[in-house]
């Protein structure tokens, strides 16, 4: 009976997978302004020392921004970047990047 619960359980979590919220990628958009003179205008890094952010996951972006943000990941240029994003602004951030290919 218990590997029939946690079988099911385990299937469930599979089918839902994780939850992240939508966010608006026109407005990720226009607040990615600022990351363009690092990670370019389109999301693709001109330089070797800055990520690509163009078709990076969605949950991966929100999860290493807030990262940044909360002083878990540090970087002397992000923190400052970083720093009066709302939840909204980087669920948007992560929207706009994530939809770019």
């Amino acid at each position: 009976m218990k590997k029939h619960i946690f079988g099911l359980l385990l299937a469930s979590a599979l089918v839902a997978g994780p939850a992240f919220a939508a966010g608006d990628a026109a407005a990720g958009k226009a607040k990615a302004v600022l990351c363009a003179a690092c990670h370019g205008p389109d999301g693709i890094s001109k330089v070797d020392t800055q990520p690509n952010l163009a078709g990076q996951k969605q949950g991966y972006l929100i999860a290493q921004i807030k990262a940044f943000r909360e002083g878990k990941r540090v970087n002397p240029l992000m923190a400052p970047m970083v720093k009066n994003l709302t939840d909204a602004d980087i669920d948007n951030l992560a929207a706009h990047f994530s939809s770019l290919k």
